[in-house]
């Protein structure tokens, strides 16, 4: 059975290659995310200081960003 994902609020603060960030969470934290699909395939664009949402790993060191606020 699937697990719930952590969907967490975060700002990025480094733009990536290949559609990937580095993202600042609210506890000061680090974590790496790339766009969910949607994103691509409507042309969302994210930008530095951006805040969005993103669906972290069981790990918390990855994840997807799933919106942006």
């Amino acid at each position: 059975m699937k697990q719930p994902k952590n969907i967490i609020e975060a700002k990025v603060i480094e733009s990536l290659p290949n559609t990937t960030f580095k993202l600042e969470l609210a506890d000061g934290s680090i974590m790496i995310a790339h766009l969910s699909g949607k994103m691509r395939l409507n042309y969302i664009k994210v930008m530095l200081g951006d805040r969005v949402l993103v669906e972290s790993s069981a790990d918390g060191g990855r994840g997807r960003i799933v919106r942006r606020l």
